[in-house]
């Protein structure tokens, strides 16, 4: 089997001739920049671009070499900036960024960045691998009708200006990667709902309005749908069928338990996630995977009635996100697109025999039937041991054939 017909052979709950692998496919199943150029010594690949796709995650594209080395079966098709700048990492090895990724160095060691206004809306504390998120737009609104004064900054949101690619040029990388290669094809879309709310809004006030302004809340995630349907019809009048799989993001879960409760849940996300969902899938022919951490089970049959095709990054180790209740449960219905290794505790601090054995055990779980793509929970973190990650991929090659 070609890479592709893998990928969906296994979202049709059929056994390919081997599981499938996935590594930054998504922005959420990929590598910190950190540990990237660390697997890549190991490996003897030498340097290569570390282009980081993901500003705020540092997350990379993940090179041909790689690709070709580790044998994965997804190319992401994401949005890139027109140039790219050098940038160090934390660790003193060398990556490239978004050159409109402006950062400023402050007399405490801070990274910072600023808007075209010269607000920070985002920093990297000293020693930090990451950038955090400042200063939410929509903060001291508190009616439907304010709302209305930030239209453009609500239709843009999830399509940074720092990645400034035009579409002309993203759907032409589609259309090339589909015709020319046998990989799968995942357009990373992400078209958070309630993550959108939360980070124009703030946390906090997100998650006050969804109880106490409801009005508010309902109003600004109608407006991010529709935006999101409008980007969508313009995206695929482009892209057209050049993509297998749409990426779709939104954090329902904690480490213990949902993030809001179903009802509030059911009530203001799940009418509009069914409406967009089913208009992607209709426009773009494309099988939709769904994005959230934490413990989500208790979602999963809203997900799967909403039209969700296969779950990421199924966390393993949060509450009652067993993988083997997972599958018997829910194995029919929906493809669980990771839970291969988990990376709270075994990825990176167990031993490499640990982590061999728990891919083995993760497998035995999810890949019976098909419905199952192997990458680790998440994001491959700075503090795992490059060796580690080796281990995984050597356990999962030594038990993917069916």
């Amino acid at each position: 089997m070609t890479s592709r017909e893998r990928i969906k052979t296994a979202l049709e709950h059929r056994e390919p001739d081997r599981i499938p692998l996935d590594l930054g496919g998504t922005e959420s199943s990929g590598m910190i920049a950190v540990a990237y150029n660390r697997l890549r010594d190991l490996l003897g690949l030498g340097k290569g671009e570390t282009q980081i796709i993901d500003v705020y995650q540092q997350v990379v594209k993940i090179e041909g070499d790689v690709r070709s080395y580790l044998e994965i079966d997804t190319v992401p098709l994401i949005n890139e900036p027109l140039e790219w700048q050098s940038w160090t990492l934390p660790d003193g090895s060398s990556s490239h960024i978004p050159a409109l990724w402006k950062t400023e160095k402050t007399a405490d060691g801070y990274h910072i960045v600023r808007d075209n206004t010269g607000k920070i809306i985002a920093r990297m504390p000293a020693g930090s691998y990451y950038f955090e998120s400042l200063n939410p737009p929509l903060t001291k609104i508190d009616t439907v009708s304010g709302l209305n004064d930030f239209a453009e900054v609500i239709a843009a949101f999830d399509w940074p200006s720092f990645t400034d690619e035009p579409l002309s040029s993203i759907a032409a990388r589609a259309h090339k990667l589909h015709e020319t290669t046998d990989y799968a094809v995942v357009a990373n879309l992400q078209f958070h709902l309630l993550a959108a709310g939360q980070l124009l809004r703030g946390y906090e006030n997100f998650m006050t309005d969804l109880m106490l302004n409801k009005p508010l809340a309902e109003a600004l995630l109608a407006m991010l749908a529709d935006a999101y349907i409008e980007r969508c019809d313009r995206y695929f009048d482009e892209v057209g069928g050049s993509v297998d799989v749409v990426l779709v993001n939104d954090d329902l879960g904690t480490q213990q338990g949902p993030m809001l409760s179903p009802k509030i849940y059911r009530e203001m996300l799940f009418p509009l996630e069914k409406r967009l969902f089913s208009h992607i899938k209709k426009r773009s022919g494309a099988s939709l995977l769904f994005h959230s951490c934490g413990a989500v089970r208790e979602f999963i049959p809203d997900l799967i009635e909403a039209g969700v095709d296969a779950l990421n990054p199924v966390q393993v180790s949060a509450a009652g996100m067993e993988s083997s209740a997972l599958k018997r449960d829910f194995g029919d219905a929906i493809t669980f697109w990771g839970g291969g290794c988990d990376t709270q505790s075994v990825l990176c601090r167990g031993t490499k025999q640990e982590v061999r054995d728990e891919v083995k055990r993760r497998i035995g779980d999810f890949a019976p039937g098909g419905g199952f793509v192997f990458t680790q929970v998440h994001n491959i973190q700075p503090d795992v041991p490059p060796e580690n990650i080796m281990a995984m991929y050597e356990a999962f090659m030594d038990a993917r054939k069916y």
